[in-house]
């Protein structure tokens, strides 16, 4: 029932890449096998995905291989469906710390989606039970600041806030000691959203990190990164670059129904091995679901 419903939701999410890649077992008809012509067809379409060199090279390799040692036949969409499957791995959802506030921190550059990414995620820890509370550290803009609030309020979520230019850090500082103090069950901490290659900005998210490590053990026990799928490829340099700032435990991947290019979450794993642990698949408060490799290749073939 779980995975009908977001089965359901992902294949509206991903209409605009789903007509990219469906349509083998048709291409396959029309050829009557896997020769030149249905490879290059084939490639052209995954790359049209924005799957990416390297994992675009491997399926085609495997279904050539594979249709020369008999193995497919007339299946050759299930047996890509398949390949598409194994290269993905399912994010396990929050690690919730044993005792005392889970710490969760987003990052992401401006416009990445980032701050509506939090508003739906506290609102789906909200629904599973968790009282919330959301810190407010992208104080460098402040329509940062007053979306995540308008969000919050929407949503009935505590938020902790200061004057726009403060210190990011002394926000996540004062955010810590209210979920410690009021015994919240989950703190989102915003970060200011910032180009990988601005240094200083970077170097502020590890002050962050820092702080909040030194109020709550074991904390940040998330660094979620939201990527904007619409980005493609380009969304690698950016967790690249994160990478190197905080250690990152998974990707939010947003605006998926808004791109053709949801084939590029091959080429993010291929290239750096972080789980996707949330979709975004719409412009709603509910549209952000589970990452599951199953229903998210079974809905680009719908």
């Amino acid at each position: 029932m779980v995975f009908r419903a977001i089965f359901e939701k992902l294949k509206v999410g991903l209409s605009k890449t789903r007509g990219v890649f469906s349509g083998f077992a048709s291409l396959f008809r029309l050829r009557g096998k896997v020769d030149r012509n249905f490879l290059a067809e084939m490639e052209k379409r995954l790359y049209l995905a924005d799957v990416g060199v390297t994992a675009t090279f491997l399926i085609i390799e495997q279904v050539r291989q594979s249709f020369l040692n008999k193995e497919i036949g007339e299946d050759v969409e299930t047996f890509v469906k398949q390949q598409l499957k194994e290269m993905l791995t399912a994010g396990e959802g929050i690690s919730y710390a044993a005792n005392g506030p889970t710490v969760v921190m987003v990052a992401g550059v401006n416009g990445s989606g980032k701050t509506t990414s939090i508003a739906k995620l506290a609102r789906r820890l909200q629904q599973d039970g968790k009282k919330v509370l959301v810190a407010a550290c992208d104080t460098y803009r402040a329509a940062a600041v007053e979306q995540l609030t308008v969000w919050s309020e929407r949503i009935g979520c505590e938020i902790v806030k200061n004057q726009q230019g403060s210190d990011p850090a002394s926000v996540a500082h004062d955010a810590c000691e209210r979920a410690k103090a009021r015994g919240f069950d989950v703190l989102i901490v915003d970060t200011a959203g910032r180009l990988h290659t601005q240094k200083h900005l970077m170097r502020e998210l590890e002050k962050i990190h820092r702080v909040v490590a030194r109020q709550i053990p074991g904390a940040p026990h998330e660094v979620l990164l939201v990527l904007d799928a619409t980005t493609g490829q380009n969304a690698i340099a950016q967790a690249e670059n994160f990478e190197k700032a905080v250690r990152c435990s998974g990707i939010i991947l947003a605006k998926l129904d808004g791109t053709a290019k949801g084939g590029a979450i091959f080429a993010i794993k291929q290239k750096i091995d972080l789980p996707v642990k949330f979709v975004g698949v719409g412009e709603t408060l509910d549209d952000l679901e589970p990452f599951d490799p199953d229903s998210y290749v079974e809905a680009l073939f719908a």
